[in-house]
């Protein structure tokens, strides 16, 4: 079965690569963005972790998507060396051009699944997530 779940994913990782490729951005960023619009300021590391990079790689993720304008970083309040990401009107309207092609991937991968199977498929792949990661 876990053959299975890998090979969904470098199927699933491929689509995404392509479709976001056409709006100028990785799955890694991508990733980085959308984690912004559900979190308030994750630091680089936070990112990293939840995007499955070294922190270094996260690094120079956040300071490209920097220097395109679609996130900003201050710095923590209160002091301290840490800087938190958000989110600038460029990164929200991008991120919405790129959920637009994610949707249209994962309408294609469920086509034939309802939404009791979708929801289902949901629920066993979080147990398992957290079976292995609690």
């Amino acid at each position: 079965m876990s053959y299975l779940v890998f090979r969904l994913e470098r199927y699933i990782r491929g689509r995404l690569d392509e479709a976001l490729a056409r709006h100028g951005v990785t799955t890694t960023e991508y990733m980085a963005l959308s984690e912004l619009r559900l979190r308030d300021g994750p630091s680089s590391a936070d990112l990293a972790r939840i995007a499955f990079v070294t922190p270094q790689a996260m690094s120079l993720v956040i300071r490209d998507l920097e220097r395109r304008g679609l996130i900003r970083r201050d710095p923590e309040p209160g002091g301290g060396r840490v800087l938190r990401a958000r989110l600038t009107r460029e990164g929200r309207s991008a991120l919405r051009r790129c959920d637009r092609s994610v949707d249209e991937i994962e309408a294609l991968m469920f086509a034939e699944a309802d939404d009791s199977e979708r929801k289902t498929l949901a629920e066993s792949l979080s147990a398992c997530a957290r079976a292995l990661h609690p």
